[in-house]
Formats: structure tokens, sequence, C-alpha cells
């Protein structure tokens, strides 16, 4: 038997600690060993939920299923795990001190056959890796990383159509993660607000920040989804403080009419999330005669966020996250053609303009709103698996179903982004799988600083009753 023993001192409350350290699934992030970690069995953490990590270590790669034997909340986690070459128990403590958390870390390691005759051998290697697998955890939990950066290689990507066309794929998201930070942040006391939230990317965001503790306001259009999404998510997550609003954002009444209640119930918003979107083919007009594009795309975030600005403002810290995709790389900022005209209609260039000028609204409020402490960013989900890209693009989908991310890949960076401490050190920028990107690929593409006024103008124009239409 090889026995494994650490202890660490980190600066945060035993509930944040044990929360992060319990999901088994965030094991890749700070263990030098685990090269990728997955939860096998559905619902909260409990006695009896399973894991696969896949670890590195000196007999070579092995995966190992880890099923929790103890838990006591906040205090302790013990797991069992099994492989083709040993057994395993970690057993995990967290003890509170006046300046954090005091955590004592076991693993104590059983070889069948001559692999236990041998394991002396291999011992001292198992507790340097031990060691700095434990130091991982330190850092993670001492969540102190730089603002996020570009990498060279994504910036010389950045240059060039095709290598940034490429980062959108499934591929591109691999090859991100593998230089991404652990995220410990925990998200217990905080409001999030996302819309688009019953299926695809913004349904699989809602399921990861439940995750992490926060309380969220999810915002669909179907009366119909409301209930079985809310049954979904308590269940897969175990967290109560789900709550649903009913609006249709393609409509600006339902928009103001969803601002009003929000800002009747008083409660601070500490995270929006404008997710809400659709391509639509042919051309459709509101019953509030408005390009549909326009109107949900472009106006309905715009009046949202502006109403919601007040409650936004009050939690201090706050982050708008804007939803936009790659499909704006091919179109240039035209105030003019934003309500797309019916005689060249196309509902993906409608898509994409919209996107474009929701990339230029996010720069100026996060200009305008800096010394409020509100940070804005927008982020593109790359090219991922959902059923809005099934339904409205099926000729792409069938030619690109093979490189497509899943939707909780494409949901990765608007999670980080609502979440990671790091994130909230950066406003008005685009990110892709947690990292700035350039917000054009060609130059042909670059507005105006006077385009970009007329676009401020222009959406101020319709502003909503009791807002300012503040743009920038």
């Amino acid at each position: 038997m090889i026995v494994l023993h650490e202890k660490i001192h980190v600066p945060r409350p035993p509930r944040e600690a044990f929360a992060y350290v319990a999901d088994f699934s965030t094991t890749a992030e700070w263990d030098a060993t685990a090269t990728a970690a997955r939860k096998l069995t559905p619902g909260p953490i409990d006695r009896g939920t399973r894991f696969e990590v896949v670890c590195r270590l000196p007999l070579g790669s092995v995966t190992l299923d880890y099923t929790v034997t103890r838990l006591e909340p906040e205090h302790l986690i013990e797991l069992q795990g099994t492989s083709r070459f040993f057994t395993v128990t970690d057993t995990i403590t967290f003890e509170e001190t006046a300046t954090g958390t005091h955590i004592d870390y076991r693993a104590s390691f059983s070889f069948s056959g001559l692999l236990e005759t041998l394991s002396p051998r291999f011992a001292d290697g198992m507790r340097r890796m031990g060691r700095r697998s434990v130091e991982g955890l330190r850092e993670a939990l001492e969540d102190n990383y730089p603002p996020p950066a570009a990498a060279p290689d994504t910036r010389r990507a950045d240059r060039m159509l095709l290598p940034g066309l490429l980062h959108f794929t499934r591929a591109g998201y691999r090859r991100g993660r593998k230089r991404w930070h652990p995220v410990s942040a925990w998200m217990g006391g905080k409001h999030v607000v996302i819309t688009g939230a019953s299926s695809g990317l913004g349904r699989a965001a809602a399921i990861g920040l439940a995750r992490r503790g926060a309380e969220l306001t999810l915002v669909i259009r179907s009366e119909n989804k409301a209930g079985e999404l809310v049954d979904a998510i308590r269940r897969e997550t175990g967290n109560p403080r789900i709550h649903v609003e009913l609006a249709d954002l393609a409509l600006m009444a339902d928009v103001d009419a969803l601002v009003q209640r929000m800002r009747t119930r008083g409660r601070p918003i500490d995270v929006l999330i404008n997710n809400a979107g659709a391509l639509f083919n042919p051309r459709q007009v509101t019953p509030e005669g408005l390009e549909k594009s326009f109107a949900l795309l472009l106006l309905s975030p715009v009046r949202l966020t502006l109403g919601l600005q007040p409650l936004l403002a009050q939690a201090g810290r706050a982050r708008v996250v804007n939803v936009v995709s790659g499909g704006m790389y091919t179109q240039r900022l035209d105030v003019d053609l934003l309500q797309a005209p019916a005689a060249d209609y196309s509902g993906s260039v409608a898509y994409a303009r919209c996107k474009r000028a929701l990339m230029v609204v996010t720069e100026q409020w996060a200009q305008a709103w800096a010394d409020q402490g509100i940070v804005v960013n927008a982020m593109h989900p790359g090219w991922a698996d959902t059923p809005g890209i099934q339904s409205a693009l099926p000729g792409f989908h069938r030619l690109t179903r093979r490189v497509l991310r899943s939707p909780e890949e494409g949901a990765d960076t608007m999670v980080w982004l609502a979440m990671a401490t790091e994130a909230g050190r950066v406003s008005g920028a685009l990110f892709l799988d947690r990292e700035p990107r350039t917000t054009h690929l060609r130059r042909a593409t670059r507005e105006s600083p006077e385009e970009r006024e007329r676009l401020r103008a222009s959406l101020a124009a319709f502003a909503a009753p009791g807002t300012d239409g503040t743009t920038s």
C-alpha cells in the first residue's frame, strides 16, 4: 500500500472549498495527474455519485471509476476509486480556520498481484505527483489569475481567415482548454438572468451556473416548457433557486413588461446573459411592425439591458454577457440595413448584421458603464450542435455535424464570463474559448466612428419608457 498525505490552507470558506472539490469532474483542472474527468451519474453530488477520471501515473495512463462513499457537506468527502491496476481511497476533510479553510487530503492505494510487490519502487514518484496535485488545488482555490489575454498563436490565427474559422470547431475548443485556468468561484448569493434558456446553449449555461450555486431567473417564451425546464435543472444540480419568467422577446411590449416585473421585485442582478436568438427564413415582421431579426437579436437585448441597468448597478461589479455569432465576421455595420429589407432578404445575413451591431453595443456599454462597475463582454460559441442550428441551417448542419461542438462546449465561455474571477477584469472584449479575440477577421468589415455613432443614436430612438436610451 502507498499512502499520500498532504495538507494545505486556502483563504476560502469551507462551503466554497468543499463545493469545488466535491465535484470530482473538476479534478482535471487542478490535479497534475488527471487528463480528463466527468460525472457519470445524474443529480446532485451525494453518496453513490460516480465519476470517471483519466490519470497519468508512473504505471501509465489509467482510467479510474470513483464512487462517493461518504459525504458530510462542508466537512468531509470520501471516494473509492477502482482501476485495472489498483484501488484507491481518497479522504478529504475541510476545517474552518480564522483565515479560511484547512484541507487534509489522504489517498491510500492498494495494488494487486505483482504490482504490490513492486510498489515501493514507484512510491516516491507517486508521492511527488500527489504533492504537485494538491499544490494545484491550492492554486485553484486561491483563484488569483491574471486578466485573460490572447496567446501568440491565437493572435496569429486571428489575422488569417481560415485558421480563425477552424477555431470555431470542436477541435478549436479542445485546443483552447489545454491552457485554461481552474474556475473555483462560488456563485452562491449571486442572481443570474439568462434569456433563451429552454434549450441549447442557454440551457447548458443554466445547468453549469446552477451547479455552482447561482440563483437563476430563466427567460423563455413557452409556458409549456417552463415546468420541465425548472424540474430538470433542479434534479440535475440540487439547486432549488430556479425561476422562470415568460416573455416573447421579439415583442417589445413583452420586454417592457418583463423589465417592469423585475424592477418591481427589486432583486439586484449580478449577471445578465443575453442569449435568446433565432434565425428567420423567410423574412417576418412582428405585430409591432419590426423586422423580426432586428427585434429579437438586437433591439430586444438592448432594450432589456437598458431597462435592467439599475438592478445591475445595485449589484456591484455586475456582468453583462452578450452572445454574438461568428457569422458577424462576414458583415460590416450598416445601420440602414439592420431592419433587413424584403428585396434581398437572407436570414443568415440579417442574423450576422444584428450580431455585428450587438458587438459594437457591447463596446459602447463597457465604456459608458465602467464607473458603475458593470463589466460588459461578448462571446461567440463557435459552431455548436444546437436545435437552432439543426432547424435553421440544415445544410450547414449536415456538412459540419462531425466537427460541431456540444451545447456544453459552446456554452463554456458564457459560464466562464459569468463566474471566473479573472473574467471580471476585462470589459468590452469578444471571447471565444476563454480568450479575447479579434472582432474583425477582414479589414472590409470595420465600421467608421460615424457609423458607430449612428447606431447609438438609432437605438436610443427605440429606448423604452423610463430609460434614458444611453448606449455610449
